[in-house]
């Protein structure tokens, strides 16, 4: 089942633990609460039926994490491996995180001999179950604001502004008394039952009719006024939106109809606290006045009225004879209620997928038995089985097998992941690894060694604070920038980089100007010289090709390269062959010699994860042609899109590619460029890692002016 789904039905059912607790109680303490305090304890149940966020140690991640496991153990494997893997006293954890690192994962069809298409469409529906719930919850939005529109035209269609200068007076003193500034209308309409306030930022008072006693006239602009200035509207939409997306769960329904009725109650206690005692039986008589009324036309949740029905009016008449002031030790009570139902919010909890893991050790918490169970199973069997789940591109299956592996066949599949490029299956197996396993530090060394920045960022997330100082003082004393970055940002000491890379950089800079002088090469800003002239294309590659700088210019006129020897000293310049350019921003349909083509290089021997990346400010006009060719020897995706300066969020000509087994990660595509810059604007360009590290990225980025020849 999807992850996000999974949050959403665990906070679904802490709501429901909330709702029957609130409901509980108030069956006794109905009159002894303040009825305004009874309205708005409901939030706290909506904010934890609304926001997935909750204590990392829960009720409701517990037993989550119990119904996983249980299931884990529980599910049918292929029919030729359910008595290895379901051997008495194994205990396996459930795949999580799987979707992480393989978004496309297939069933072992080669495996399942006794396979139903019932099953499959049981399993279908079961992955795509959130689509369901999304489409429902949409539909049930979208046809409440369209009845709620249809409401409004139809009050507004009947409306007739109330020219009475006395009533308008009073109206304005009563807003004036209840410290609301904005105008406030008052019109009338007599298709409507009772007074009732609309209009979310242009309120307006109905009533049924000009005809009512000045006395019950106050009462009524007090109520709705009152409903404005405690934002009620809002608050019933809130209502509305939350039962929508839980309109599978009748608890809610049952909390909205709740909510609907307090919020009346709840008025009518805050206007009797302004009015005083003494009004009670005039408020209760502008009630019944306004019951002889009802029935001619239903209001809308949208709108909030004086009275809502028979019923409820007969309640409320009840309530508000029964009205006085709440004593210092209801109050006292009122408190700690209120912390008693946010600390059980807070305790309910949400599930998520992080509980489910052991972060400390970086692997699953469920115990896995890594002894052969007794019987017919033995290594061999869990190395066929590891076998056939690789073959059928399982990820999960493969997982919960891993770990029963033996030492030496384990390494042996890490091996074959690291020589394939396999980050996905290489990653899922890394988290079974102990921290003190000799297969992660032979493969951390490994992979620092062939500066394979994705394996390495993906076994820094198995090793403990001890481990990750001890590579960071090595990167630091090699001076492998790639490496600190990633492991100053596993020990969250990315500032202290930052301030280092900044300091360090400035003097490379500084070195490196003084030596391309010494070769004849001068800097005057970003353009570069060579002997008088401005430079096209300026390439310094270090003997073991990693890139050092890499200039261009189109309005200059030579490509110049820097020599350096094997030890990386320079040694002269030379200018670059065509062949050396083409090779290094690729054919780009021929337009590298064209004067008037913007090419933007995009050469990073890493891109952190989660990092982004500017390549600059660039003005786009419609008609304009946009070339990317950028590719990354390692890393899972990769994003190059334009935005505007401080809108990084929003993204537009993006291409955002994820690797593909046996496939480079490459982002190449071409935009004609129109709306939003259908005339001339500016933009920057990024490029961005959203999915862990990239490594050894190369390419660039062209802009094709619309009237370029």
């Amino acid at each position: 089942m999807n992850a996000v789904l999974k949050i959403f039905l665990s906070m679904s059912v802490s709501g429901s633990l909330l709702i029957l607790a609130l409901l509980l109680g108030k069956r006794f303490l109905k009159d002894k609460i303040s009825r305004q305090w009874q309205y708005y304890i409901w939030l706290v149940v909506i904010l934890r039926l609304l926001l997935p966020f909750g204590p990392e140690v829960s009720l409701m991640g517990k037993a989550y994490q119990a119904v996983d496991q249980a299931i884990s153990r529980a599910a049918p494997l292929p029919a030729q491996q359910q008595s290895p893997l379901n051997a008495p006293g194994d205990n396996f954890a459930p795949a999580v995180e799987a979707e992480q690192h393989n978004q496309t994962v297939n069933s072992p069809a080669d495996d399942i001999t006794t396979a139903h298409p019932l099953q499959d469409i049981g399993v279908l529906f079961i992955n795509h179950i959130w689509l369901v719930w999304l489409v429902a919850a949409l539909g049930l939005l979208i046809r409440k604001i369209t009845i709620y529109q249809g409401f409004v035209r139809y009050i507004k269609a009947g409306l007739t502004p109330l020219s009475d200068i006395q009533r308008l007076d009073e109206l304005s003193i009563v807003a004036e008394q209840s410290g609301i500034k904005k105008p406030i209308e008052l019109c009338v309409n007599p298709l409507v039952s009772s007074p009732l306030l609309i209009g979310f930022f242009h309120p307006c008072v109905v009533l049924p009719s000009a005809d009512i006693p000045e006395k019950d006239f106050r009462c009524i602009v007090l109520h709705e006024l009152t409903h404005y200035k405690r934002r009620d509207i809002f608050y019933k939409w809130l209502v509305q939106v939350t039962a929508c997306l839980h309109w599978f769960n009748p608890l809610v329904h049952l909390m909205s109809r709740e909510i609907t009725k307090a919020c009346e109650f709840s008025c009518d206690e805050a206007v009797l606290t302004k009015m005083g005692s003494n009004n009670v039986q005039d408020y209760g008589k502008t009630l019944l006045d306004a019951m002889a009324a009802i029935g001619r036309y239903k209001e809308h949740l949208g709108a909030v009225t004086l009275s809502e029905n028979k019923q409820l009016l007969k309640e409320r008449i009840n309530a508000i004879m029964d009205f006085k002031k709440k004593s210092t030790a209801i109050r006292l009570l009122t408190g700690a209620l209120t912390l008693c139902v946010m600390f059980g919010a807070a305790f309910v909890g949400v599930y998520s997928v992080a509980a489910a893991v052991d972060h400390t050790a970086g692997k699953p918490q469920a115990a896995v038995d890594q002894t052969p169970a007794q019987g017919n199973t033995d290594s061999k069997d869990y190395a066929a089985q590891a076998e056939r789940y690789y073959e059928a591109d399982s990820l999960p299956l493969f997982e919960i097998t891993f770990p029963r592996l033996d030492e030496n066949i384990q390494k042996k599949w890490l091996e074959q992941f690291y020589a394939d490029g396999d980050f996905a299956f290489f990653s899922v197996a890394v988290r079974w690894l102990d921290t003190d396993s000799a297969l992660l530090t032979g493969f951390a060394e490994k992979a620092y060694a062939d500066e394979e920045m994705a394996f390495f960022s993906t076994l820094t997330d198995c090793m403990d604070e001890a481990e990750l100082e001890l590579w960071l003082d090595r990167a630091l004393e090699d001076g492998n920038w790639a490496f600190q970055s990633i492991l100053f940002a596993k020990l969250d000491r990315g500032e202290e980089f930052d301030e280092l890379e900044e300091q360090q950089e400035k003097e490379w800079d500084e070195a490196q100007a003084a030596q391309y002088r010494a070769a004849g090469v001068t800097t005057d800003g970003k353009d570069y010289y060579y002997q008088g002239q401005l430079i096209n294309i300026f390439l310094d590659i270090r003997a073991n090709r990693a890139l050092r700088t890499l200039n261009m210019n189109p309005k200059g006129t030579v490509n110049i390269k820097i020599v350096r020897d094997t030890n990386n000293k320079i040694t002269g310049t030379s200018y670059m062959t065509e062949a050396e350019v083409v090779e290094l921003l690729g054919d780009l349909n021929g337009l590298v010699n064209q004067s008037d083509v913007e090419i933007i290089p995009a050469v990073f021997e890493t891109v952190a994860a989660g990092e982004t990346i500017s390549l600059g400010e660039y003005t786009l006009s419609s008609g304009d042609e946009i070339l990317y060719d950028i590719s990354a020897k390692t890393g899972n995706r990769m994003n190059v899109f334009f935005a505007k300066d401080g809108q990084e969020d929003v993204a537009y000509w993006s291409v955002n590619n994820l690797r593909q087994p046996g496939e480079p990660l490459e982002c190449i595509a071409d935009f004609t460029v129109g709306p939003p810059a259908a005339k001339p604007e500016t933009y920057q360009l990024y490029l961005q890692a959203p999915d862990g590290a990239l490594g050894t990225v190369r390419g660039s980025v062209s802009i094709v002016p619309a009237d370029a020849s």
